[in-house]
């Protein structure tokens, strides 16, 4: 006669727990999909060791900040005939270098808030004109200066 083994019972009533599997391979798809967003940052920022290849020309009338910047801060001074820009306090020739600059700027880190800060001798329409390209280069938070209190009323 064969005797019951102890072990048997045991056999029966072992059951695999799953959600500690599961747990463990959810926490590593999160870490490696959030680790995995930080390679496209890095391709995009300015280096002194990268060089432009091909037969396009370089943009390198366009002053990328070498640091990490918070905002991006447009100066408006007025001649007396017309307007002369400065991106964050680089003079910038014309209204299309500022795009171009802008454009760079955007694809660096385009949540930067932008504040325009004109001159008060500058025409509405210069300032309108700005605003409207940052706008175009797809900034959403744009913000104007003003150059003396506002006083209530």
């Amino acid at each position: 006669m064969r005797r019951t083994s102890m072990y048997s019972q045991q056999r029966r009533d072992l059951d695999v727990k799953m959600t500690p599997m599961i747990d463990v391979v959810f926490l590593l798809l999160v870490f490696f999909i959030w680790t995995a967003s930080f390679q496209i940052a890095e391709q995009i920022l300015p280096s002194s060791v990268s060089a432009s290849t091909g037969t396009q020309a370089a943009a390198s009338d366009v002053p990328l900040p070498e640091e990490d910047f918070d905002e991006v801060v447009i100066r408006v001074l007025w001649d007396g005939r017309q307007p002369q820009w400065q991106v964050n306090s680089a003079p910038v020739a014309t209204l299309e270098q500022v795009r171009r600059t802008l454009a760079a700027l955007a694809a660096i880190k385009a949540d930067a808030p932008v504040i325009i800060h004109p001159d008060p001798e500058v025409p509405l329409g210069h300032v309108i004109d700005l605003y409207d390209l940052t706008r175009l280069e797809g900034f959403q938070k744009v913000q104007f200066t003003a150059s003396e209190p506002v006083q209530n009323r």
